[in-house]
Formats: structure tokens, sequence, C-alpha cells
């Protein structure tokens, strides 16, 4: 995917005057640097003191660590899968190609690569996530827990390929803060994690090309931040990494610049990209969580290197581990809402690891836990390394008493009732549409629902699947209809100006919002205006959602997504749903309103309806229930939610 003319002044509208200064500031440092020789300060005598205390290794429950010895194994057999696609390539391997399309990306000047272009570099999340070294930090953690010199001999064999194979601004990997930022952290957990390994000085500080990559790292990021519209979780990524490169190789004269800029521009935008509810301001779960990691991350490198940091971090970390625990459901799954690509900041753990859950082991850990917190039974191994640099103690600030039900300036608010066949979760959506000005990872999914019955999807949001490269399966996966929520005249709410830009954003108003019922309205179809309300029976585990539209005639099609897991059979204006959880039958009806006729799709590309994206680069067939008919200027459309044994 290329951007053309009209992308650009799109885009262009998008931004203040600042930005416009700061980005054509950018343009002409891009030139410069294309032509300069920067010498790399001489450094002598680094050390690095960041290790890890005595006894934290220790800590790592016995589970956890076989998950990641296990994984690590796989690792040192080349066996990964990144984004869907399996690989086996990764005892040596090519740092440029994308094996989900077979190219390789040119070589050249970083800033000249069109990364955004398929046909010429191939897919650029697939070339790019290998090169965060997030599984190099597995292999190096099963070093750290066996001592087996094998893990630690080919980290250093990967590290070293690597960086013959990416001098200083070649190539696609010198193009975007976020991953270099991240590389920055992984590389300080990896030299941690190596520390008892003979060979660990001569790779890292006794390493001439090591300390010139990790200077150049901090030089670009120094010298490009994601700024104005664009400062959303990127910048936190590019802050992280830089803050905690400096602190733990603080061996270069402008060391302790580079640190105090990071730690003020992480405090800052810790602050701008997150709710005082504690809910990221993306409203994107799994960019809540990537932050959560990164400020986690940044918190520990500060902590061990004895620097002070602003009483503002720890609140926003301990706010987002609270609003985590108030979100999930009984599996400790969060909302899947808005953009997901799988992006973590800092990776020490084994395939079947409780992400989420592992979040808040973590928090509870650094901040301790309130009693309404969610149980977690899952082990991990990030917990314990984390928790044995960070001076645990939760700031002096007030907590919610009791679990909240609704995060009110995020717009979220989560209906819940306990069943005798499980707890019944439902979260409706009537937030901003998003974050600054391009809402980047925005859906057009204005007050939407969610479903769970016993953490399983019963009205699911379909996830994101794409970024690049599939401009059709993008549109969709953001769209309007490919949400549980209504569209008029076959568009979406908001209006898009490309694949993280969105040009006007609908306007949602909580009218109402209860523990057991919600109202809202938006007006993205202005003059006409989409009121929702959902209530939940607590006694019952009854579901009601009834939408009104007000204002012109207009068709209308009303969408509910059922989970991948679920089995649906339409018969006229009703839906049986059936599946099985921990071996036992399911089922609930979903009583459709007569006024609408109703189909069911799966897995239709021509257009794209039907679908489910459990992850990033991955899509499956599932159910897709289309309402479709005409509003008369006061329709009332009513739908139940029944639940069975």
């Amino acid at each position: 995917m290329t951007m053309s003319a009209g992308w650009y002044l799109r885009r262009l509208s998008r931004m203040g005057p600042q930005e416009v200064v700061g980005r054509a500031g950018d343009t002409v440092r891009r030139r410069r640097w294309r032509t300069a020789h920067p010498s790399v300060p001489s450094v002598s005598g680094a050390r690095f003191t960041s290790v890890l205390p005595a006894g934290a290794l220790d800590a790592v429950p016995p589970d956890a660590e076989k998950r990641l010895v296990a994984e690590a194994d796989r690792l040192m057999h080349g066996h990964a899968e990144f984004f869907g696609v399996v690989r086996d390539d990764l005892v040596d391997p090519d740092w440029w190609y994308d094996p989900k399309t077979g190219r390789r990306a040119p070589f050249g000047y970083a800033f000249g690569v069109p990364y955004r272009d398929e046909e010429t570099v191939g897919d650029i999340k697939q070339i790019w996530e290998p090169s965060r070294h997030q599984y190099l930090t597995r292999i190096a953690a099963a070093y750290a827990l066996t001592g087996d010199e094998r893990y630690a001999e080919r980290v250093a064999e990967h590290l070293r390929s690597w960086w013959a194979a990416n001098p200083p601004l070649r190539g696609v990997h010198w193009i975007s803060g976020i991953e270099l930022g991240i590389r920055l952290l992984s590389w300080v957990w990896i030299r941690r994690l190596l520390d008892g390994w003979r060979g660990v000085h001569d790779l890292f500080e006794d390493n001439p090309v090591a300390v010139q990559q990790i200077w150049h790292h901090q030089r670009w990021l120094a010298g490009f931040p994601s700024r104005g519209s664009s400062a959303n979780n990127h910048v936190i990524a590019e802050a992280a990494g830089q803050f905690a490169a400096s602190c733990a190789f603080p061996w270069f004269p402008t060391s302790e610049q580079w640190r105090d800029s990071a730690l003020k521009s992480l405090d800052r935008h810790l602050r701008g990209n997150t709710f005082h509810s504690g809910l990221n301001r993306e409203l994107a779960s799994e960019y809540h969580g990537l932050v959560l990691e990164l400020g986690l991350a940044a918190l520990a490198e500060a902590d061990a290197a004895h620097v002070p940091v602003p009483a503002t971090v720890r609140i926003v970390l301990l706010r987002m581990t609270d609003a985590l625990a108030a979100v999930v459901d009984a599996r400790l799954r969060p909302p899947r809402q808005g953009d997901a690509d799988d992006g973590h900041g800092l990776v020490l753990d084994g395939a079947g690891t409780d992400r989420w859950g592992s979040l808040l082991a973590t928090g509870d850990a650094v901040f301790g836990r309130l009693d309404w917190w969610p149980d977690v039974t899952g082990t991990d191994v990030r917990t314990p390394l984390l928790a044995s640099l960070i001076d645990a103690g939760a700031p002096n600030v007030r907590r919610p008493a009791g679990r909240p039900h609704r995060l009110a300036d995020a717009g979220l608010t989560l209906l819940r009732a306990r069943t005798a066949t499980g707890e019944i979760w439902c979260r409706c959506d009537g937030g901003p549409h998003g974050f600054l000005s391009i809402a980047a990872h925005a859906h057009a999914d204005a007050l939407s629902v969610e479903v769970r019955h016993d953490g399983v999807d019963v009205l699911a949001d379909p996830g994101t699947y794409c970024y690049h490269g599939q401009p059709e399966w993008r549109r969709y996966f953001r769209s309007t209809i490919g949400h549980n929520t209504l569209e008029l005249d076959g568009a979406d709410q908001s209006v898009s100006g490309g694949p993280f830009l969105w040009l006007q954003h609908a306007r949602s108003r909580v009218l109402e919002s209860g523990p057991a019922r919600w109202t809202a309205e938006h007006d993205g179809y202005r003059p006409s205006t989409h009121r929702r309300s959902v209530e939940l029976d607590a006694d019952t585990g009854e579901l009601t959602i009834t939408d009104e539209v007000r204002g012109q005639t207009r068709d209308a099609r009303l969408a509910f997504h059922i989970g991948p897991e679920v089995t649906a059979e339409l018969t006229g204006h009703r839906a049986l749903l059936t599946w099985s959880r921990d071996g036992e039958d399911r089922s609930a009806e979903l009583a459709l309103p007569d006024a609408l006729s109703w189909t069911a799709h799966r897995g239709e590309s021509e257009p794209p309806l039907g679908w489910y994206s459990a992850g990033f680069g991955r899509k499956e067939p599932a159910t897709t229930l289309i309402g479709t008919g005409t509003t008369d200027g006061a329709t009332r459309y009513t739908t139940q939610l029944r639940f069975r044994g």
C-alpha cells in the first residue's frame, strides 16, 4: 500500500501548526543525515551494573520456567510463529525477509525505503517483528534460569548477525521509532539475563559494534520523536526504550541528557495517553496492555539505576492496573476494542502464559491488589523479575473501593450478572471515537456491544486482522458493519481518510449508565441520531438491546457478530446459539427485530463479512447476522438475548 498525494493532504489537514513545523524539521534532518557520518564517542571502562538482585531467579515458579524453556527450545530449533505465519528458518534468520509474501526488503537509506508498499518491501510487520528481538529475550531468560550456555551463544550469534546486516540508517529496521525503542529495551534485558555468561562483556560493553548500535539507536530516538497527532503508544515505546538504555548503558557523554529527556517525555505522554480512570485513551485494549508493559519496564530501569521518577509515573501505572482489573471478564480477558496487533513491551515468558493475568500479577507485586480484583491463578516469569527491580508500594492516591461498572471518561460501561452457568459480561461503548485528531487505532464502533458468557464470545468484536497491504480487509475490520451496532445508508459512522486516519469522528453521549442499564447516542449519521439502550436482568441473565433512529428515512443494517466457538442457526427472526465450555453444552436464543429481514453470513470475501480475528494476521470464519430494512424517522428495534442451560 502506497500513500497517494490525496492521503498526504488529508493527513496534513489533521495536524496543528506546531506539528507541521516539527515534521518539517524532521524532513530537513533526514536529508542531512543521509550524508552525515557522525563519530560515535569513544567508550572505555564501560560496565553494566543493572543486574538482577540475588534471589530474583529463584522466585520464578517452576511451571512458568518449564513453559519458557520449552519455548526457548522451539526457538533454538528455528521454529516460531509471527502473526499467523509459521517459520522454521530462525536458526539463521534473514532479517529483511518476509515469509508471507516471499519478498525481501530493499537495501538503502532507511528514510528512502517505501515500507508501506507491500509489492516492493513485503509485509513490513512480518519483517519488523523478529527484529524487536523479543524472541531473544526468551532465549536469554532460558539461559538465566538454566545456565545452559547454548542459549547464550545463540543469542550472541543472532545479535552479531543483526548488527552486521543492519548498519545505522540502512534498511527497514531504521524507519520506525517504536521498533528502535522496543529493540533497545530488549537489548537491556538480554544484557541483564546473560550477566552470568562468560562472553557477555565481549558481546556488549567491550564490543565496539554493539556500542555503536546502542548509540545510533539513541541518537535516532532523540532526533525523530513521534509528535502531535502521532503521539500515541509509539512515543511511549520510544521514550521507554530510550530511558531504559540511558539508565542501563550510561556510557556516553549525552546519556544523562537522553535519560532526562526520555523520562520527561515518558511522564508527559503516559499522562496524556491515559484517562483519569486508568484506561488508555486510544480505546484499544491491546495498546492498554502494551503501554502498561512499557511503563512498568521503564519504572524497573529507573529503580534499578536509582533514578527518581515523577510521582505521576507511578500513579498512572497504578490507575492503569486497577482499570485492567475492572474491565476483564471471568477468564481475565479484556474487551476486544479498537486495533490490536499483538504488540508486547517486554517478553520473558513461554507460550501459554496469560498476558493479562501476568500484568495483574505484576500489579499485585508492585502496587498491591484490591479486595475486588479478580483472582489470578496463573504464573509467569516476568512478574518476579520485574518486581525484583521495582520499589514496591502503591502511591498515596485514592483507589476504587469496589469494582467499577463504569469508566465514565472512557465511555465504557460493563453490565455483569452471575448466573448458575457462569458470568454474563457485556461491554457497552459510548466513548470518544479515538485518540488525537487522527484516532489512528479507532474503529467505527460507536454504541457497539460485546457479550460473553463465562469468557466465551457470544456477541463478538471481530478484531483487527491486518494493517498494511490488504486495504479491503483493513476497511472491513474497522467498519461499522464489522461491529455489533447499526449502520445507516451503507456508510461508516465516522469518515476514514486512510488505514490509520479518521477525518470525521462520531461523537457519542452516554445518557444513562447503571450496573444493569445503559443508554447512549451518537451523531455520526446526522441529521439522524442513533440511540441504543442495553438492559441486563441480573436474575434471569436476559439481555435486551433497543435501537432507536430519529430523523430522516434511511436504509439500515443491524449487525450481530457471533463468536467463533458458537454455532448459530437462524430461523426467521430467531437464532439458536450453541457452544461448549469445559465439556458442558451451553445455549442461548437471540430474538431479532421482526421489522428487519435477517440473513446469516459466514466467511464471505466479496465483500468481506462473517469473520473473526483472534490475533493479528489471523482470521477465521464466524457467523454474522445482518438485519436489513428502512427507518421511518422514528424507528425502534428490540433484540433479546436469552441464555439457557
